[in-house]
Order: C-alpha cells, then structure tokens, then sequence
C-alpha cells in the first residue's frame, strides 16, 4: 500500500526539520560586547544559535540586532565576567553547564575579552599588573580547559584564541599586557597539539594593531586593521580548518625580523 501524499509530506517535512536542526550550530562568544567578537558573530550567524555572554548582557541590544540581522537562527544573552572573584574553575564550569542545558552542546567558543591595561600604573601598582595578566591570560586558560574538556569529549568542537602581535616578542613599553599574550598564545598552541585527532580545531587569531575602542586615543601603528578585517580573516581561517592566522599576513614576517633586533635597540621600540 503506498502512503498517502499527506504522509509523505508529513515525512519529508520532518526529515528537513531533523537535517536544520543537526546544521544549526551553537555559537557563543565569550566577551559579547568586543568589537571583534561581535563582527565574528555576524559572519558566523546565519542559521546557528548565537550566544552572546558578557558583563551587563542586558545592553547588548545593538548586538544583538546586528548578529539577528545576518541571518541568525536564534540571538541570546547571559552574564559572563572573566574576572568573578569566585573559584574561576567552578564559576566556567557552571556557566558552561547553562549554556549547553539551555541551547545545547557548543560547537564554536569565542574568546573574545580581554583588557590593553595601563603599563605605566602597571609598573606601580602590582594589583593592576596582576589584574591585567588574570584576565589576558589566567581566565582564558580556566575556560578553555573546561570548553576543551567538553569538546573532546564530544568528538568535535571549535575554539577561536585572540593572541597577538604583542605577544610574537614582548617590548619594554607594554611587556604587562604582551607577556600576557606571549603566555596565552604558548598555550593555545600547546592545546592545540594536545586536541589533534580529537576533531576539535584551534584557531590562534594574531592581530597587529587594531583600531576600535580598546585602542582609542592611541597612534595607529602600521598596517593598522580594523575589528571587521580581523573577524573577515578569522572567519576564513575558520572554515578552512587552519591553526593560526596573522591579521593583516605582511605582520607574520615582521614579528620573524624582530627575533634579530639587538635588545638594546629593541628596548627603545615604542607600544
């Protein structure tokens, strides 16, 4: 007996379902309000869940409306400070747990925060330095190992690290928030040795300077980039399964020439 034209409508239709609900893939940006991770979000939303986690997640209405209006599935908020006081460990942990309980299992993690710092009041002040280095480093390494532990256990997976240029070779005019970088970037790179053959990518994303809020104020050095040329090439290097990325590529170079600059002119070189 063959099955009636309403039956198999019925079939097909749930098998579209099925097949948009196994592509939809969960995204979350840890440090929603950053320029950058906002632009990735935007190149990643097109029918995925998009998670946007950050201090104050009650004003990330522009946000939001941008990542909705580039096609994604689903847009939400929750609080996310990198910085909590509390046992970082358990506190990852824990936000993990409601993220996957309330949208499911993270396909794509961005990290996204982090602070430049005042190296000057960093020199005097040891609870600024070491505040500066907790949040550039000491948070990223806590949630990555817990995003890393999940994903491997699952099989799949993807994490997106910004490090940076100031991190290739550290200088005396910025070396709190560079040694913070320098240390990140060792670590990204040795997660990513330790995930290979798990099917979970890193992506080592090394911007030189960027030009958007965070830098505000301050001389763009050459081959400056904007937040939406950083997010263009991450996004690219995303899907082509790379394992780092220099933004724009000419400064990859540059950081290699730096290894042979004398450290007595080296330590004159400007932020």
């Amino acid at each position: 007996m063959q099955p009636s034209t309403s039956t198999l409508a019925q079939v097909i239709i749930a098998a579209v379902k099925d097949t948009a609900d196994t592509d939809r893939r969960v995204v979350v940006i840890f440090g929603g309000r950053s320029e950058i991770g906002t632009e990735l979000a935007v190149r990643l939303a097109r029918g995925n869940t998009l998670v946007l986690a950050a201090r104050r997640a009650h004003q990330l209405e522009p946000q939001v409306a941008a990542i909705r209006g580039a096609g994604a599935a689903a847009v939400h908020t929750c609080e996310f400070d990198a910085d909590d006081p509390g046992d970082n460990s358990a506190g990852h942990a824990q936000l993990l747990d409601a993220i996957e309980s309330a949208h499911g299992p993270i396909d794509t993690a961005v990290l996204a925060f982090g602070v430049l710092g005042d190296q000057a009041r960093a020199e005097a002040d040891a609870a600024h330095a070491v505040a500066v280095v907790h949040t550039d480093y000491v948070a990223h390494v806590g949630l990555l190992t817990e995003l890393a532990r999940r994903m491997r256990a699952a099989g799949h997976g993807r994490l997106v690290v910004f490090s940076s240029i100031a991190g290739a070779r550290v200088r005396r005019a910025n070396y709190v928030y560079g040694s913070a970088k320098a240390g990140l970037d060792g670590f990204a790179c040795g997660l990513a040795d330790a995930l290979h053959g798990t099917g979970v990518q890193v992506l080592i994303v090394r911007p030189g300077f960027v030009i958007g809020h965070m830098t505000e104020g301050m001389e763009p050095a050459p081959f400056a980039s904007t937040p939406a040329q950083v997010a263009d090439a991450a996004a690219k290097a995303l899907a082509r399964g790379k394992r780092t990325v220099w933004v724009p590529w000419v400064i990859r170079p540059m950081a290699f020439m730096t290894r042979f600059v004398p450290q007595f002119v080296w330590r004159r070189m400007p932020r």
